[in-house]
């Protein structure tokens, strides 16, 4: 196979410099940008077409708008019907750019899919595997959501952007005179730009969510809210209950259409069971260890002991009680800055 790179462009400064770093590195770079839903996207294929063109390369445009409704949107909303939260990046990442996009990719004969992700990747002779490593820009690092790519994807993954910083990557396009040098980053989901998950998925099942009780513990009706898929775990306002101090969301039940409703220290847990897991530095874990958990994009690591209980399943038992996360969240462990693994939460063990 050529040396030879597709470059996943997005219209964003990120997507851009990892174009231009593709090609000084000496790879034959074609753009490609994913058409995935149709409210403002046609500006970002503009957008990305443009850069490609300032530098010279050749741009395709792929429709995966069937695939990213069902494989990403209808996920996304069935999985807050049931009360749960995921993280819809993960699965655009895992069924779409490291899925369709990269096979279309080594269809066409490219050796490499670049991305304009801030993560490592190295080979490890030593182990005989592909290791992700942690951004150096450490506010910037995305290997959380990047956990899930198996050997053979890292094998012909380029991130040029791990070794950079935000400002060096601004400075770059700012040389390169790009117009989206300064461009602001989104941080909201794609498709819900606004951030109203609620309507968007009444939007898009046509779904109604009738009202239901609030309840503590001991499962006494404290109030009615307004519809499950209003509330998340955690939340803390909104309620419009008056329990003497904070209250928060600590559990949602689908069946009995009830949010339960408790105190802070009602939010902790002791560890969790993830499924649907990827290991990178091994092919399995053999004993238990104590590494890293990180629950959340943006939380920080916590010291855990972790065990393989099946081929699809680990147990993460955390040193200190942590607050709960959403089920369907990702849970991410590491060595230092070697991404060891990670999964989905399936389960959270109470304190």
């Amino acid at each position: 196979m050529s040396n030879k790179a597709m470059i996943a462009m997005s219209g964003g400064v990120d997507s851009s410099v990892a174009a231009w770093l593709t090609k000084q590195a000496g790879y034959a770079c074609t753009g490609a940008t994913m058409r995935l839903f149709t409210t403002n996207e046609p500006d970002e294929a503009a957008e990305a077409q443009a850069v490609a063109e300032r530098l010279g390369l050749p741009h395709l445009t792929f429709d995966f708008a069937a695939e990213f409704r069902q494989q990403v949107m209808d996920k996304f909303a069935a999985a807050y019907e049931q009360g749960q939260t995921p993280n819809p990046c993960i699965s655009c990442n895992r069924q779409l750019k490291f899925g369709r996009l990269l096979e279309e990719a080594q269809h066409m004969g490219f050796s490499h899919l670049a991305t304009g992700h801030y993560a490592r990747i190295e080979y490890d002779q030593r182990r005989g595997r592909w290791l992700l490593k942690k951004a150096l820009d450490a506010g910037k690092d995305q290997s959380y959501v990047l956990f899930g790519l198996t050997q053979q994807q890292l094998a012909c993954t380029l991130l040029p952007l791990g070794e950079l910083t935000k400002a060096q990557v601004r400075q770059i396009a700012e040389q390169q005179s790009f117009a989206n040098a300064h461009k602001r980053e989104s941080q909201d989901i794609c498709f819900v730009p606004d951030g109203d998950y609620a309507a968007f998925i009444q939007q898009h099942t046509g779904h109604s969510y009738p009202p239901g009780d609030f309840v503590n513990k001991q499962g006494q009706v404290l109030g009615r809210h307004r519809g499950l898929i209003h509330y998340t775990l955690g939340q803390r306002h909104g309620m419009g209950l008056a329990l003497g101090r904070p209250a928060y969301v600590c559990g949602l039940c689908p069946q009995q259409n009830t949010v339960q409703v408790g105190f802070a220290e009602d939010l902790y847990i002791s560890g969790l069971r993830l499924r649907e897991i990827n290991l990178i530095t091994v092919p399995e874990l053999n004993e238990p260890q104590y590494f890293a958990v990180k629950m959340g994009y943006r939380r920080r690591e916590q010291p855990a002991l972790v065990q393989q209980t099946g081929p699809d399943e680990l147990l993460i038992q955390f040193v200190r009680p942590q607050r709960t996360t959403g089920i369907g969240q990702a849970a991410v462990i590491y060595a230092g800055e070697l991404v060891v693994g990670g999964g989905l939460i399936a389960e959270t063990l109470a304190n």
